[in-house]
């Protein structure tokens, strides 16, 4: 395995260093995320709170929500369960399973200020209990409000990408890396800039280290995405990968780190995108399908769910492979 060290770029490290890659763990995931372990924070730590709340799934994000909207009312149901039997008026409830409901939804309408009228607190105690939770439910829904606004309101690129990369065909006698994007939303993006960072384990002295290079592309730049974009990277003898073959690849754990910048028209603020491809991403020996077509008034047509579709194409023999 020869390698092009003209290539090499100490600064391009992604912010690794030598770390080498073990047992096929990418640097980074597939949504672009650090693919790290972090440990020894506190568990009572605050400081990321909002930032998981911001950027997690919304999945994720309306469970939270929902659960701990169901704690809380639950919480309190017990507090006015405990007080006793005749700390709410305007009840019928005659189990015990009974009273407890009529205190969980009597918590819910004093929570979000609804308060029907049917179920009244009776008491110091109990009022005292329904003011408070009046109040953090003031709050709580302020809060809620502030998460959903900026989870709407926090610009982000939607990018798909090809599962795969390939190694494909390229001009006339050559072969280039290859994968696809496009944009998911019907949004514009201007200004696309896109950058490839190789990787692979080296033995140094005896010692794994890992080597970055960034990679020439045959465009990395793009005024708009209209449609997909191609991002082919030219295996020629410029190229760091121009002598690794498949089992190369597989055996230092390669991967391509892909970053993308864009300004997004909408919220006129840039906004970035990130993936990762392994070495057992890649297929040798293909090339992608056309991905969008045209109707009967002649208008073009884009199917993004066959940005990942390709066929089989069988390499030159007189090509490295």
């Amino acid at each position: 395995m020869v390698i092009n060290k003209r290539k090499i770029n100490p600064e391009d490290d992604l912010g690794f260093g030598p770390q080498p890659v073990i047992k096929n763990q990418p640097l980074m995931n597939k949504d672009g995320s650090p693919n790290v372990k972090r440990i020894g924070l506190s568990f009572f730590n605050t400081a990321n709170n909002y930032h998981t709340l911001i950027t997690m799934s919304w999945t994720r994000f309306w469970v939270v929500v929902i659960s701990g909207y169901l704690i809380v009312n639950i919480i309190f149901a017990f507090i006015y369960t405990s007080i006793g039997p005749n700390s709410l008026d305007g009840t019928s409830s005659h189990t015990s399973f009974e009273h407890f409901m009529d205190a969980f939804f009597f918590s819910a309408q004093t929570m979000s200020t609804v308060g029907y009228g049917h179920i009244s607190p009776r008491g110091m105690t109990t009022n005292s209990v329904a003011a408070l939770e009046s109040m953090m439910g003031l709050l709580a829904f302020a809060l809620a409000t502030g998460l959903l606004y900026g989870r709407f309101s926090r610009p982000s690129a939607q990018i798909i990408y090809s599962k795969n990369i390939l190694i494909a065909p390229y001009k006339d006698t050559g072969r280039g890396v290859m994968f696809r994007l496009a944009n998911r939303r019907r949004n514009m993006l201007i200004d696309l800039e896109i950058e490839i960072i190789f990787s692979y384990n080296e033995t140094v002295d005896g010692k794994t280290v890992r080597r970055f290079y960034p990679l020439e592309l045959e465009r990395s730049k793009v005024s708009v995405l209209t449609l997909n974009w191609t991002v082919v990277h030219q295996l020629d003898e410029n190229s760091p990968m121009f002598d690794m073959t498949k089992d190369d690849l597989t055996k230092s754990e390669a991967g391509f780190a892909i970053l993308l910048r864009a300004f997004d028209d909408t919220f006129s603020q840039t906004v970035h995108s990130r993936t990762q491809y392994q070495a057992h991403d890649m297929i040798w020996g293909a090339k992608f399908k056309p991905v969008f077509d045209r109707d009967e008034t002649g208008r073009i047509v884009l199917d993004i769910s066959k940005i990942s579709d390709h066929l089989p194409f069988e390499l030159e023999k007189t090509e490295v492979s």
